[in-house]
């Protein structure tokens, strides 16, 4: 049984395990998640000191709690990572880069935390289906960066888009299939685009996506905003609630029709709704 249906995320910020400066500013930005990245973002002779900068942040702040990139499976310091997530109860899950099998995941999932696949590569994509189906995942995501380039699409094209929808769709599917928490869209590199971010967002979440990936902290409010139900959705969702207290299967409300499916959307608004 996976661990499903965790807290709606609308919001995931990186921030570098090696900018421990970052930190607390991260955390002000009101994003949902805050992922300390291990990864991409933290050169080769400074992986160990990231592990160190967030004991000390997690130490110093028992309250909070982070999501960790790791580093992938076959990097060197891959068990090392694993071994920290272990240690640290602040640590709430982990995003695995590069995944592409479930055994990746199972190892993960062994530390006790929560696993968010992170689909970069074909392989990960074919083999989507068996890492969503592993042990231990909550949500999934994708990353078009590292993706895009091992499939040969050209950034930003129609083209591109067209093809990233479709692994959009593959992640939705599996997402569904296994009931798992709703994944985050990938990331939108154009940090002085906001208005482009808010289009991309607004589509991500029209898609059935529960949230993103996030870079830069200016890019926080808006993907909140994009994937926040407005109060006129709120006000019609709690509407449908209470006139089907009592209702038949299925009965008219203000002009619509109202059933099982329009019923459990409501719920789920108003289960993901965050004041």
């Amino acid at each position: 049984m996976n661990m499903t249906q965790g807290p709606a995320v609308r919001s995931a910020l990186f921030v570098p395990g090696s900018r421990p400066e970052r930190f607390d500013k991260a955390f002000a930005t009101g994003a949902d998640r805050i992922i300390v990245d291990f990864e991409d973002a933290v050169e080769e002779h400074l992986k160990s000191a990231a592990r160190d900068n967030l004991a000390g942040y997690l130490s110093a702040n028992p309250g909070l709690s982070v999501v960790v990139r790791i580093n992938a499976f076959e990097h060197s310091q891959h068990h090392h990572d694993l071994e920290f997530c272990r240690h640290f109860a602040g640590v709430s899950a982990i995003l695995l880069p590069k995944s592409e099998a479930p055994e990746q995941v199972s190892l993960a999932a062994a530390t006790g935390k929560r696993v968010w696949p992170l689909i970069e590569s074909a392989k990960g994509l074919h083999n989507l289906t068996a890492i969503a189906a592993a042990e231990g995942v909550e949500r999934l995501t994708f990353g078009a960066v590292d993706l895009g380039l091992e499939l040969g699409l050209r950034p930003g094209s129609p083209g591109a888009s067209r093809v990233l929808d479709q692994v959009r769709y593959q992640v939705l599917v599996n997402t569904a299939l296994l009931q798992l928490a709703q994944p985050l869209d990938t990331v939108f590199t154009g940090i002085a685009d906001l208005p482009g971010l808010g289009s991309f967002a607004d589509n991500a979440r029209d898609m059935g996506f529960g949230g993103m990936l996030c870079i830069h902290p200016s890019q926080v409010a808006v993907v909140n905003a994009a994937f926040q139900a407005s109060a006129e959705e709120l006000e019609w969702a709690r509407k449908v609630l209470t006139a089907a207290e009592g209702a038949p299967g299925a009965f008219r409300l203000d002009g619509r029709m109202i059933d099982a499916p329009v019923i459990a959307a409501a719920q789920r608004m108003l289960m993901g709704h965050r004041s």
